[in-house]
């Protein structure tokens, strides 16, 4: 088309090449619009629409960036000397764009995390709803919020930063993390009847996850190196300085530590209103007060009083 171009119209080489390559471009975005508009017309459920919208972006601008190379190839030859010279400034200058371009790059092949991820990113945690070349956005959670439940807040990380932080998943490859729920009783109470409170609530809430758990796990295993003996709720005990301290530890899924976390104290403070054995403790100040000024008053006196004639007695009372 270069070539008919030149001969035809009398443009020069590099005229026909701008022309050739407005051509690609508006057909190329012609064709996108046209193909993500049938999809989010004909596809509501955004679990599909979204990959495939992705997926069609991703082969639109592969195809123009093979277009566009191809038609100015023997353009950018003549350039070679100059870009060579110019790469190093461009490089220098783009330094965290082409980091974010390379982290982009390792997250597709590599694929850390995905759409619909719970990740945390340098402190920053929450869902991920969108993943672009320089920056990935997330449903933020945590923060001012309590039980990793969401702020409202889109937060948008740098893609560079699988290369500079660390990136925490909770739910690649396995969805189920451990959940803690600390319940401190008096030294007076009966350890081993808080215990079984405790750990009942857990088999009651929790006790349903282990086989699907175990399940989901042994597939994690074919990717990682991944080994759990106990997927059971368990009750471990320590001793603290304001009491005796039991933790219950059990498997939830990483979106509902809240909701768990609610049902199990729900159960146990249910549990603790008819059971007399068993105290929660709370924060308590002792005071002791000694009245000492009897006994300074006394050793002030002397031990002997003198009378008229001189002579001592004992003191009075």
């Amino acid at each position: 088309m270069t070539v008919w171009l030149i001969e035809n119209v009398g443009l020069t080489r590099v005229q026909s090449q701008l022309v050739v390559s407005g051509v690609l471009v508006l057909v190329l975005a012609g064709a996108w619009f046209v193909v993500v508009r049938g999809i989010t017309r004909r596809v509501e459920d955004p679990t599909v629409w979204y990959p495939a919208r992705k997926a069609t972006s991703y082969a639109v601008v592969l195809i123009g960036a093979f277009g566009l190379a191809w038609i100015w190839v023997q353009a950018l030859s003549e350039f070679a000397t100059f870009l060579g010279l110019a790469a190093a400034g461009i490089a220098v200058a783009l330094a965290d764009v082409l980091k974010n371009v390379a982290g982009w790059i390792y997250i597709v092949v590599r694929r850390p995390y995905r759409v619909d991820d719970r990740i945390e990113v340098d402190g920053v945690a929450g869902d991920v709803i969108d993943i672009r070349v320089q920056r990935t956005s997330l449903l933020e959670i945590g923060n001012w919020v309590d039980a990793d439940q969401s702020t409202g807040r889109i937060v948008h990380v740098p893609s560079g930063y699988v290369f500079t932080k660390q990136v925490f998943n909770f739910t690649e490859g396995f969805a189920y993390i451990w959940h803690e729920i600390p319940l401190l009783v008096t030294f007076e109470s009966d350890p081993d009847v808080a215990e079984a409170i405790l750990q009942a609530a857990m088999d009651e809430v929790g006790g349903h996850t282990p086989d699907e758990a175990e399940e989901r796990i042994r597939r994690a295993a074919r990717s990682y190196k991944i080994r759990y003996n106990h997927f059971t709720p368990a009750v471990y005990l320590t001793v603290k300085p304001g009491g005796i301290l039991l933790t219950g530890r059990l498997l939830v899924e990483a979106r509902r530590r809240r909701s768990v976390d609610q049902q199990v104290w729900r159960r146990v403070l249910a549990a603790l209103r008819d059971e007399p054995r068993v105290e929660l403790t709370y924060p308590v100040s002792r005071v002791h007060l000694r009245d000492t000024r009897g006994a300074a008053m006394e050793a002030a006196q002397p031990a002997h009083l003198p009378d008229e004639a001189g002579r001592t007695s004992p003191p009075p009372g």
